[in-house]
């Protein structure tokens, strides 16, 4: 037994040491790099955070702004159908009152060159208010009409005046026409409400996002009757129900791997089933709830089981004590426990289907549809295709839309992120 090393026996360190001071310092040392390394990536993400949002400020700020013109037409009863006040020659009436207020107009080749400075969707307004109120007719009615994509860049200075004139969408008869206007107070610069309120149209002062907000909104609305209750029962049948065998491992395993997976797959997915088996009906927001709701399910499900993780045994302990049965404890007490934790997922499920492109581009929620869509069955855009639309259009003033049309979405995103923020924090409870 002597012979034994000795097993509690102290070691003596030398703290003062040069070995031992050289240790600690590389530990600090470590521990320093691992902060500033730490600081600098949150550093890093806010600054190419910044970037991107400036940028997108700097050229779509533009957009939330329209150039107008007041304008006084009289409506010539004798050019309306009195019996179908639709038809009527309005192009002419604004024409002419639009060509009245300038001067330096010598030919019927300046009469068309000055009518372009006017949008093309002021004769279908001016249509619209006869229709509403043919009371009209006969009278001089001072109205506001948009103008032109090239004369609204010029006002808003994105089209430079100090270039050759073959450089320019705007003639140098076209400036001084539109400075007559200036100087007589007929042009004004009011916020642009047809942005959010009108909906997509081939000239960028008309086009607005409203088709593609109600298509959104259709097709939230149909992924989320879909995936919330299939996502919330499927989990509590996997973490409450079901037997722990290879079986539901492999469920498990392809539940998590589906949540990784490209949204594109399921647009194909979308593409094959719902488009081409189904026979749905295409570009409806129908078909994009549908394959929103898949790619959404495995996000929704992995939330919600660990959401019923969280929930203390005790609780279940407690509620079977007294006499409650498996199905009541669940319902009644774990998942009313779980449910801010459920929601939270499911906003951030839905936030993401808000993004994605891709899948709906597959099938077909990028058509152009210049009204907004009566419900789910209707043809309907959606936000992101919608942006993906205005990217590539060639007019100048869908640049600084397709900027905007960005801004409003990532709102809708930051929206529902602290939504899902406010509900955690208002409904979680601490054990």
């Amino acid at each position: 037994m002597s012979d034994l090393p000795a097993i509690n026996q102290s070691v003596t360190v030398d703290w003062s040491s040069e070995k031992a001071q050289r240790r600690v310092r590389r530990r600090y040392g470590a521990e320093r790099r691992l902060k500033w390394f730490g600081l600098g990536a949150i550093a890093m993400a806010l600054l190419l955070l910044g970037v991107l949002v400036t940028s997108l400020i700097s050229v779509g700020y533009t957009a939330f702004v329209q150039t107008h013109i007041t304008l006084p037409v009289f409506i010539d009863a004798a050019k309306i159908n009195p019996d179908d006040p639709f038809k009527g020659k309005y192009r002419p009436m604004v024409n002419d009152a639009f060509v009245n207020m300038l001067s330096g107009i010598d030919s019927k080749a300046d009469r068309r060159l000055a009518a372009k400075m006017l949008s093309r969707g002021a004769s279908l307004m001016l249509r619209n208010s006869v229709v509403d109120d043919p009371a009209q007719m006969g009278k001089t009615v001072t109205f506001t009409f948009p103008m032109a994509d090239p004369i609204d860049q010029l006002h808003k200075g994105v089209t430079p005046r100090d270039v050759p004139e073959d450089q320019r969408r705007v003639s140098d008869k076209e400036i001084a026409w539109y400075d007559q206007l200036v100087a007589r107070g007929a042009i004004s610069k009011p916020i642009a409400w047809s942005l959010i309120f009108s909906a997509d149209s081939r000239f960028p002062e008309l086009a607005g996002l409203a088709g593609a907000i109600m298509g959104s909104f259709y097709a939230l609305l149909v992924c989320f009757l879909i995936s919330f209750p299939m996502g919330i029962a499927a989990a509590v049948y996997l973490e409450e129900f079901a037997p722990k065998n290879k079986w539901t491992d492999i469920i498990e395993v392809n539940i998590n791997n589906l949540a990784a997976v490209p949204s594109v797959v399921f647009g194909l997915l979308g593409l094959a089933v719902f488009l081409q088996v189904f026979g749905l009906p295409r570009s409806a927001p129908l078909v994009g709830g549908l394959t929103l709701s898949l790619m959404t399910l495995p996000t929704i499900i992995i939330a919600t089981r660990a959401s019923l993780k969280a929930v203390p045994p005790s609780i279940r302990e407690a509620a079977l004590g007294v006499g409650a049965s498996k199905h009541q404890v669940i319902m009644h007490h774990v998942l009313p426990l779980a449910m801010p934790g459920i929601l939270t997922g499911t906003i951030i499920g839905l936030a993401q289907a808000l993004g994605e492109t891709a899948p709906l581009l597959l099938i077909g929620m990028n058509a152009f549809i210049t009204s907004t869509s009566g419900g789910i069955v209707d043809p309907a855009t959606a936000l992101p295709t919608q942006i993906f639309i205005w990217a590539d259009s060639p007019e100048r003033g869908f640049v600084a839309k397709t900027s905007a049309a960005i801004l409003v979405l990532l709102g809708f995103l930051v929206t529902m992120n602290a939504i899902a923020i406010y509900l955690r924090r208002r409904f979680e409870r601490k054990w």
